[in-house]
Order: C-alpha cells, then sequence, then structure tokens
C-alpha cells in the first residue's frame, strides 16, 4: 500500500515538472519543488541542486531548506565534496559513509557535514546524454543505506532538473546553453537577496521570508527573479507581500498562588 501511494505521489510530481516546462518557465521556482520532492520521495533529510558556473565551479542553486549550516555545507563543494567529483567523471556517487575513511579525501567537507549531523551523503550528476552541468546532493541524518530503486530515483530527479535548466530544444546551442546556466544562478543570486531583505524587514527566518516570497510570486503568476528584481530596484512595495505570521509565544507560566 504504502508503495503504492509512493508510486502514485511520483507520478503526480512527473506531471506537475512536465506542466512547468513551459515557455519562459521559472527554473528557480522548479528545482527549489524538486529539491524538495527529494525529500518527500526518499529517505532522505536534505537534499540540494548544484550548477558549475563560467569557472568551472559548483555553486548552489536550490535547496530544501535554507538553513544557513545546510547552505554553508552545500557552499563548501565548489572545490572539495563527492560533488565535485561526480561532476567531473559524471558518475554518480553513493551512500558514502561520511564518519568512514572513504569521506576522508574531503576533510573540510565531511568535517562539517559531520557537525550539522549528517552521516550519510549521495552525490548524482545532472547530466543528459554527454553533457553534465551539475550535480544533486541528497544527505541523510541516519547510517542505513539507499536502495537501487532509491538510487534510480534520485537519478531520474536529477535528470528531469538536467531537463529543466537546459531545456531539450537549445541542448546542441552551446552559447544558449551557456547563457541559460549563467541566467540560473544569476537568478538565485537575485532571489538570495531578497529573501535577505525580507527576513530582516519582518524580523522573521530566512526560510519563513522565502515562504512567503514565493507563495505571493505564485498567487500572482510572476517569476520569482522577476519579483526579486523589482525588489532589489526599488519598483515594487513589499508592504503589498502580507509579512508571515509571527510564531506563537510561549506559553507563560501558571502565576504561583499566594
Amino acid at each position: 500500500m504504502i508503495g503504492m501511494a509512493r508510486e502514485q505521489r511520483l507520478a503526480e510530481i512527473f506531471v506537475e515538472v512536465a506542466d512547468s516546462l513551459v515557455e519562459d518557465f521559472d527554473v528557480i521556482d522548479l528545482l527549489q519543488r524538486l529539491s524538495t520532492r527529494c525529500v518527500e520521495l526518499l529517505d532522505v533529510s536534505a537534499a540540494g541542486i548544484l550548477l558549475v558556473d563560467a569557472h568551472g565551479e559548483l555553486q548552489i542553486i536550490a535547496a530544501s531548506d535554507e538553513h544557513t549550516h545546510l547552505l554553508e555545507l552545500f557552499a563548501l563543494q565548489h572545490d572539495q565534496g563527492p560533488c565535485v567529483e561526480c561532476y567531473h567523471t559524471g558518475a554518480a556517487r553513493t551512500n558514502i559513509d561520511l564518519t568512514h575513511q572513504e569521506a576522508a579525501s574531503w576533510p573540510r567537507f565531511a568535517a562539517r557535514a559531520r557537525e550539522t549531523g549528517y552521516v550519510t551523503t549521495h552525490a548524482l550528476p545532472l547530466r543528459l546524454r554527454n553533457r553534465v552541468v551539475g550535480a544533486l546532493n541528497l544527505f541523510q541524518t541516519t547510517p542505513h543505506h539507499l536502495g537501487d530503486a532509491d538510487i534510480a530515483l534520485a537519478q531520474a530527479l536529477a535528470d528531469v532538473a538536467t531537463i529543466a535548466i537546459l531545456q531539450q530544444r537549445t541542448l546542441e546551442q552551446s552559447h544558449v546553453e551557456n547563457s541559460q546556466l549563467a541566467t540560473a544562478l544569476t537568478s538565485r543570486i537575485l532571489v538570495e537577496q531578497v529573501k535577505g531583505v525580507l527576513a530582516e524587514r519582518w524580523n522573521s527566518s530566512v526560510d519563513e521570508a522565502f515562504a512567503v516570497f514565493r507563495a505571493y510570486a505564485r498567487a500572482h503568476r510572476l517569476r520569482l527573479v522577476d519579483l526579486a528584481a523589482r525588489i532589489i530596484a526599488g519598483d515594487f512595495d513589499t508592504a503589498d507581500i502580507p509579512a508571515p505570521a509571527p510564531a506563537p509565544a510561549p506559553a507563560a507560566s501558571e502565576e504561583r498562588s499566594d
């Protein structure tokens, strides 16, 4: 029964993705959704999608959550980590024990991952035919292995992310491809700036600010990057976006009787 429910959910997600791949679609929002779907469908704690920039370094483009420690962990992989190897070889690295000798070649990455609470990681290439443009990174807080079926599903989600980034109709046009990758990375930077601005303005967490920002963009059929650019340029009044609800106050302790 659980398997059937998962298959149904998987079918729904791929339909959702297919419906999103229209002309001028919002690639940042789609990749964000794919990273959260990885956590939903696979037995992992966190997921992130990294793209290679013009200098050949991996940069975070989407993450299943916006916790600072997790983003720092992804950022470390611009120069070391399983995603770097995965990108250069085009081969998946799965079920890596971060507490074992096999992670010794990435000392800073492995140490930071353990500090953050992760003990197992996986890296799968964003690859379509002979092109590799990045990697999907998965983290677990428990040491169990992902089976072959889960790894195959993770790779399928990575392949969908690759198609979303490159767009099949322009895959063979290298100048267009490079432009799309650069645009995606620039879009992420703009969205990051706006998350910080809104979180500070609302005195909220970055996660809360991003959730409200995304909800507003979707409700008004705006691309995240377009709305972010307007906010940064001062062409949009952020007062039009409802602030996140304040966290409930802690329950007051019972008054001591006289």
